[in-house]
């Protein structure tokens, strides 16, 4: 016979999603989303009480292994670390916003498929480094960009981490997905080995890294036609003020804006 799952748990995920249209604070939403859960599958207050206190003690230094990494990074960052980015990138004449993703792309995955996650990320490699690095090769090739234009590159940076993280992972034999899927398998009668799960997730990361490669290409090419359209337009009316003795106007654009 049957018997009824309980649904009311998952009430819990309603409140994550209201609690992250309406903008609320992280924390209290997750706190919440939990207490709600514990109390629709009728856990007593003292065990929820005593999961909450135990999950806090098992991850009270992870703020710690977080933060500290966010401090180097803005001090770094103080002291110049995406102007040395940038003005470094500028020194190569053959690099472009596109060919820097794709290389970072390629590098992400492979360090990802060997369970090395932690070499990227957007606070420690996208937001000092790849990021600016990106915009100062557009710089270099175009002269000075618009909010527009950085604000996507940045996207594209942030965009080519998450696909090099997503699909790289899977390859790596002891990433907890696969864990969870040959766990899920087992339950289910079904014998899979990890290793053939982790080999399985190749040909995805490799056709991740092509589309992804793919859409890098294209960036390039519509960058290209933008602001070399732009670049020249800005040249003739150098000349014209020129000619006409008029100073040129500039206007802020970018960072300067």
């Amino acid at each position: 016979m049957q018997s009824t799952v309980n649904l009311w748990p998952l009430i819990g995920v309603a409140v994550i999603i209201v609690g992250f249209v309406l903008r609320f604070n992280p924390m209290l939403i997750v706190a919440a989303a939990a207490v709600i859960t514990a109390i629709a599958a009728h856990f007593p207050p003292d065990k929820i009480l005593a999961a909450i206190g135990s999950g806090f003690i098992k991850t009270r230094n992870i703020p710690l292994i977080i933060l500290l990494p966010l401090a180097v990074i803005g001090l770094l960052e103080r002291h110049g670390l995406r102007e040395r980015a940038q003005t470094w990138i500028a020194s190569i004449k053959a690099a472009t916003a596109g060919r820097l993703l794709i290389v970072y792309l390629l590098v992400r995955e492979l360090t990802a498929a060997v369970g090395l996650t932690g070499l990227g990320g957007h606070p420690q490699m996208v937001r000092p480094l790849i990021a600016p690095m990106a915009e100062g090769a557009t710089e270099t090739r175009f002269g000075k960009l618009t909010d527009s234009v950085r604000y996507k590159l940045r996207a594209f940076s942030a965009a080519t981490d998450n696909v090099g993280l997503f699909f790289g992972e899977d390859i790596f034999v002891a990433f907890g997905a696969i864990v969870l899927m040959v766990t899920f398998l087992k339950e289910a009668g079904i014998t899979v080995e990890p290793i053939h799960v982790a080999v399985w997730g190749i040909p995805t990361a490799i056709c991740a890294f092509l589309i992804h490669g793919f859409r890098l290409w294209l960036l390039d090419r519509k960058l290209e036609r933008e602001l070399r359209g732009n670049t020249a337009a800005q040249t003739a009316s150098n000349h014209h003020n020129s000619a006409t003795g008029k100073p040129a106007t500039q206007s802020a654009t970018g960072d300067e804006a």
